[in-house]
């Protein structure tokens, strides 16, 4: 008969009164360097317990019989900090403690027991901390209590609640040591879940993967706290407008990164056009406004010649007074090695005084104002520079030339002699700061490469949508692509598609580009599969095995289709990154290819010219010209006298059901003309009545300033 195996038998606990415990020396923790037993003191106080019972034995007399004393071997922080609070009388010398007695006759030993204590534990993994920390946050606890309770500082807390923040997906690879802590710490540099995830599967695979790049991607649509125009507006002006800033908690970050440049843009805009028009009340002729003033600005303008305003008597004794106190400083420490901090800080403040008693304000001749200019900018550190006084060759008075008729342009003197001042124009980043002038030039631009690239975003998601729809023309792409791979080794750059189905990814998009019919279309293809797909590599194999050849068609069909790629990129001939030109027009030639073949027509699946996407992108001449060719002549005549903005809204609608595309998502067929043959009823189009007649009405009415001289911009 087999013997029963002997069951274990836990060592009791009881309560112990405090003052019948003592310390051990057979406690194995000797060196007290970083034990904060003072901390845990009042930790112990705060939760008015003990998270962990005492480990005692009870103490022998001389002949091995227990006394009423218990020593702790492990446990030796616990009993000193409850030895602190009984010394404050914050717990009384009797209080019960929770131990867990050990059996004295055990062959344990104390030493054993203690070493153990301290080195069996498992330290808590970061991530564990991190979201205990927010869990805590969240049920109410500010980062203030968290930071006391444990001990640290509400900086910390606040970047542990930061981590926490980060995408679930990301934390869960970072759990699973599929991250290290320093990459995960440059992830919380941007809080969009979506961009985090779209970065980490950039670089998960590369060879860089250093936290300085992963920031470096999170904030490359960002503009630097440190940028000129950040500090030239101040961070506080671009918040209360509106903006956000993205900081990081864990490095010095030069004040964060500004996710708004339009805002920005418009901030800085605004500002310089307000200082302008203070410089303008001068009486200049022309006013150029650029952040940035390219080297050479004033090559071939004439600069004006001027006088200091002269200083008075008390401003003269004054700047000869700091000279004196200049030169009596030097000669009093020209020996020194080394000026003291007080000396050198002097020195300083009357060399600024003294530079501003230089900088004092100049005064032009008013003729020379009235045909003079002005440049404005911005230096590296956010201050308005201001550089007056020139003459472009053409506002030149002409010498020894006579004037008939009498009809010659008033000089600036006469100009100044009338009491008049002249309106300067102003121009801010080679653009008039003036109301838009319906009088574009009748040039079409290139399209913008921004605007481009969101197009083709457009019609690489629409070529997804139709290659995964199309299992034929899916199978003899790859099956293409592959033959030429094994048989002609051909180069891969600039291939449409990417037979390793590289998921491209659109960095560049329009707003509209989610919610069209086609993107939904995709998704839940996507999350259909998904759904029937075991997660098990092995599984997968079996279930792919056996299923019907009409859904591995289907199947093969959607995977191949995410490597469709037909974006537009600038072509970039030097290095070895990106696309070539040759590369793009093979990329743009056999998505060409593939709409054919799956026969795609984007204004089948519902792409509609708006002012968000298209219209109000490009210039008038080009709106024009789409509105003619999508609507007929008729059409454009009727809009050809609006305001750039009336004028996109009422193309798209005289656009929406046209059939006309925008030329990146055009499907080029030599042997059919591109154009819309729109003539026809082109005599039933109008325009609402609010937006008909608009330049009559405003042609009458008589402009006071009619009388003022006329002004062109400086180009």
């Amino acid at each position: 008969m087999a013997t029963a195996a002997q069951k274990i038998i836990l060592s009791p606990s009881r309560d112990i009164p405090f003052n019948k415990l003592v310390l051990s020396q057979s406690n194995v923790r000797r060196v007290k360097a970083g034990v904060s037993v003072e901390e845990l003191a009042e930790d112990i106080a705060r939760r008015g317990t003990l998270l962990q019972s005492l480990n005692v034995r009870p103490v022998l007399d001389a002949r091995g019989d227990e006394t009423d004393m218990y020593e702790v071997p492990a446990g030796g922080r616990r009993y000193q900090a409850l030895a602190i609070l009984v010394k404050q009388k914050r717990l009384a010398r009797n209080a019960p403690v929770p131990c867990v007695v050990r059996d004295p006759s055990t062959s344990i030993l104390a030493e054993d027991d203690s070493l153990a204590e301290n080195t069996q534990r498992v330290p808590l993994h970061p991530l564990d901390q991190f979201r205990a920390f927010y869990d805590m946050r969240r049920k109410g606890m500010s980062e203030e209590e968290i930071a006391a309770a444990f001990f640290t500082t509400a900086q910390v807390v606040k970047q542990r609640l930061r981590l926490a923040s980060v995408s679930p997906t990301l934390l869960d690879i970072y759990a699973e040591d599929g991250m290290k802590l320093e990459e995960l710490m440059a992830f919380t540099v941007n809080p969009d879940h979506a961009r985090q995830e779209q970065v980490w599967g950039a670089v998960q695979t590369s060879h860089n993967r250093q936290p300085w790049y992963i920031r470096q991607l999170l904030t490359e649509t960002t503009v630097p706290a440190t940028d000129k125009r950040a500090l030239f507006i101040g961070i506080e002006t671009y918040e209360q407008a509106g903006g956000s800033v993205l900081r990081d908690l864990f490095q010095t970050d030069g004040g964060g990164w500004l996710q708004d440049p339009a805002l920005l843009d418009r901030l800085v805009a605004e500002k310089l056009k307000t200082l302008a028009e203070e410089i303008a009340a001068e009486g200049w002729k022309w006013i150029t406004v650029d952040t940035d003033l390219p080297y050479g600005y004033d090559q071939g303008l004439r600069a004006l010649d001027f006088t200091l305003v002269d200083l008075n008597d008390d401003e003269r004794a004054a700047r000869e007074a700091l000279r004196e106190e200049y030169e009596r400083i030097e000669a009093e420490y020209s020996e020194a090695d080394e000026l003291p901090d007080e000396i050198d800080q002097r020195l300083g403040e009357i060399e600024t005084a003294l530079e501003a008693f230089e900088k004092r304000p100049v005064i032009y001749d008013p003729a020379d104002i009235a045909r003079g200019g002005v440049f404005i900018s911005v230096d590296r550190n956010g201050e308005p520079v201001v550089d007056r006084g020139y003459v472009r060759p053409e506002d030149e008075t002409p010498v020894g030339v006579e004037d008939p008729d009498g009809e010659a342009e008033a000089t600036g003197t006469e100009v100044a002699a009338s009491g008049t001042v002249q309106r300067a124009v102003i121009t801010i980043g080679g653009q008039s700061a003036e109301p838009e002038d319906d009088d574009e030039e009748d040039v079409i631009k290139p399209l913008p490469e921004r605007l481009v690239t969101e197009l083709t975003a457009h019609r690489t998601l629409a070529l997804r949508d139709a290659v995964g729809a199309n299992p034929q023309v899916a199978f003899t792409a790859l099956l293409h692509k592959l033959v030429r791979d094994t048989f002609q080794r051909t180069a891969t750059s600039g291939a449409s598609l990417q037979a390793s189905v590289n998921h491209v990814f659109f960095r560049e998009q329009g707003k509209d580009l989610a919610e069209t019919a086609y993107a939904k279309s995709v998704i839940q293809r996507h999350e259909d599969w998904k759904a029937d797909l075991p997660a098990d590599e092995d599984a997968l194999w079996d279930w792919l095995a056996v299923l019907d050849d009409a859904s591995r068609m289907a199947l093969l069909a959607h995977c191949v289709s995410y490597g469709i790629n037909a974006l537009y990129e600038r072509p970039n001939p030097y290095s070895g990154s990106g696309v070539s030109q040759s590369g793009l027009d093979r990329r743009m030639a056999e998505a060409d290819r593939l709409a054919r073949a799956t026969g795609l027509n984007m204004v089948d699946v519902g792409f509609r010219p708006t002012v968000e996407n298209y219209l109000g992108r490009v210039t008038k001449p080009r709106i024009l010209a789409a509105v003619r060719e999508g609507a007929g002549e008729r059409a454009a005549q009727l809009i050809d006298h609006l305001k750039k903005g009336d004028m996109a809204k009422e193309a798209e609608r005289l656009l929406a059901d046209s059939g006309w595309l925008p030329e990146p998502l055009r499907l080029i067929d030599r042997d059919e003309p591109t154009t819309s043959d729109a003539s026809e009823g082109e005599a039933d189009t109008a325009l609402p009545a609010f937006l008909a007649g608009e330049d009559e009405d405003e042609e009458t009415v008589e402009d006071p300033e009619a009388e003022a001289p006329s002004m062109i911009a400086a180009e």
